[in-house]
């Protein structure tokens, strides 16, 4: 007995098209916006600009979360910054100081420092499942 057989296949690119995963396709906005939303209840809260810069400063679909604020890196990692010139707390334009202090959050301790590590840890498999099904998985 004979058996020939041929087996095609699209290439890879056109693959990942039809499934929305190429930078800025369907998969990649949605994981952007989910990361987004997910990650506002762990981030330091007072006025809400915070969390509202990470929908300003992102482009959805790139894959890369900004937030544009200039105290952003600071409460990311959490410690307090002080004026150079009085030791005092910070005002914008001056120039800072990063201390060893920790900052207090409210909300702590959901709110607070490394909020898309933490969020990560918590929501990542549902963050995946939900690409999944938007991939057509």
């Amino acid at each position: 007995m004979e058996f020939n057989g041929r087996f095609e296949m699209n290439d890879l690119q056109k693959l990942l098209h039809d499934r929305g995963l190429l930078p800025n396709e369907r998969v990649q906005k949605y994981v952007d916006q989910e990361v987004i939303r997910l990650m506002d209840p762990y981030t330091p809260r007072l006025n809400g600009v915070l969390t509202k810069s990470a929908t300003i400063g992102t482009k959805i679909g790139t894959g890369e979360i900004h937030q544009n604020v200039p105290y952003a890196r600071y409460h990311y990692y959490g410690k307090l910054m002080v004026s150079s010139v009085t030791g005092s707390a910070w005002s914008h334009g001056e120039s800072k100081i990063l201390t060893d202090k920790d900052m207090n959050y409210n909300g702590a301790p959901m709110r607070g420092p490394y909020w898309f590590e933490r969020m990560k840890v918590d929501k990542k498999e549902q963050i995946l499942r939900g690409a999944q099904k938007v991939a057509g998985g």
